[in-house]
């Protein structure tokens, strides 16, 4: 596996979370002569599947939290030199937050800013803290019952969204509800905003309220980043997404690196007033009504999209883990000016038909976004996970043709 092999005076690496998030990170830092490996309570994830390091299958730190922590603990034993944990799924993040002061003995962390970056992972608290520290934030309420939604409904422009405080929390629902696995739902009227909370309040009696940002996909930007000791930022860029799915509130499948210094020195702001360290990614939008930028959410660890700063100079995994190991710091890197798009193949080939169908691109702008590709979910050294890639892209692309031909004129 290609976690054996490695420079041995570095400490290893252990990537919280087996998605291609991890898988990304862990090749990241591979390619820098460091030992990876990764962890998830879940075997069917890529980490275990890639040639970037070997993955172990931990228990669910969410329904067993304490064989969670110990586990790690003799995973950093056998693994040895006090490895460096780097959550890259928001489960991990809550769960090294709950456990720090046991793991803290057994792996490099950042300790001061773990309860920061938890605060960060849930919505209510992510909202509150960038208010109070310079992001503007849309309209938002924390709600618990039906009274606090009228109460929020009566004074919001609708459409607005409801979230669960945790994307996750909405994975327990009902195998058939509308809204299983979802990070938001949208409704256009207080009856249906109500008629959502009803279906949900069983489980997650407590959600998020929001009003939408006005304005197209393209107008959505994610700053990218990592800071080190006392907030000190390592390194950022900026990119704007192209597509998203679903259409409006989904995450990016294709991005392309600008530069926005006002928008880029708002978010610095925010992070030196909060003094972050660590990743994080602030996925923010203008608003068209006036031209404000304002915070749609955070993620405070690798995520998907963190994978173009890579190929924008900006190495977030590299940096960080020569800052957290004691490393000369060096100035802030910024995009190196490289013109690319950033494409999960895997998403962009769940929504490019209905951007098509609704008039919002072509196929020509479609064809320009993938020039000077760089592609997220495949990686041609990595062979199984790229093949696995492939197969899903040739599964959905035929499916359509398939329907046309054999379903014609047959009512369902």
């Amino acid at each position: 596996m290609g976690g054996e092999v490695g420079d041995n005076h570095r400490p290893p690496v252990v990537v919280a979370g087996a998605f291609q998030t991890g898988v990304v990170l862990m090749r990241d830092l591979a390619r820098h002569g460091i030992r990876t490996f990764c962890v998830d309570c879940d075997s069917s994830k890529q980490g275990f599947r890639t040639v970037y390091g070997q993955a172990f299958l931990c228990p669910n730190p969410d329904s067993d939290p304490a064989a969670w922590a110990n586990y790690m603990c003799e995973l950093a034993l056998m693994l040895g030199n006090k490895p460096v944990l780097i959550p890259s799924s928001d489960m991990f993040v809550s769960a090294i937050a709950e456990h720090v002061e046991m793991l803290k003995n057994h792996y490099t962390l950042r300790t001061e800013s773990i309860a920061t970056q938890a605060m960060l992972a849930t919505k209510k608290r992510q909202y509150e803290l960038a208010e109070a520290n310079g992001l503007r934030v849309p309209r938002t309420a924390t709600i618990a019952n039906v009274e606090q939604l009228r109460e929020f409904a009566a004074q919001a422009t609708f459409p607005c969204l409801i979230k669960p405080l945790h994307f996750r929390e909405w994975r327990s629902l009902e195998r058939n509800h509308s809204l299983l696995n979802q990070k938001v739902a949208i409704a256009d009227t207080s009856t249906a905003l109500e008629q959502q909370y009803a279906s949900v309040a069983s489980v997650t009696p407590i959600v998020v309220l929001q009003e939408i940002i006005e304005g197209p996909d393209t107008a959505k930007l994610v700053y990218l980043s990592c800071y080190g000791r006392g907030g000190r930022r390592l390194g950022s860029c900026i990119v704007r997404e192209i597509r998203v799915t679903p259409i409006f509130f989904g995450s990016a499948s294709v991005t392309a690196p600008v530069e926005d210094l006002e928008t880029e020195a708002m978010c610095d702001a925010f992070f030196q007033s909060i003094q972050y360290e660590g990743f994080c990614e602030l996925e923010l939008k203008r608003d068209v009504r006036d031209g404000k930028v304002r915070l749609i959410e955070a993620n405070p660890r690798y995520s998907v999209t963190a994978d173009a700063a890579t190929y924008a100079g900006v190495e977030l995994g590299w940096l960080y883990y020569r800052d957290i190991v004691g490393e000369a710091p060096a100035p802030p890197v910024r995009w190196n000016g490289r013109q690319f798009h950033h494409v999960v193949l895997q998403r962009d080939v769940e929504c490019f038909r209905d951007y098509l169908s609704r008039g919002l691109t072509t196929w020509k702008e479609i064809r320009e976004s993938y020039r000077f590709a760089v592609f997220f979910d495949f990686d041609s050294k990595d062979r199984r996970l790229a093949w696995k890639t492939v197969q899903y892209l040739l599964k959905e692309l035929a499916y359509p043709i398939y329907r046309r031909l054999f379903f014609r004129g047959k009512k369902s």
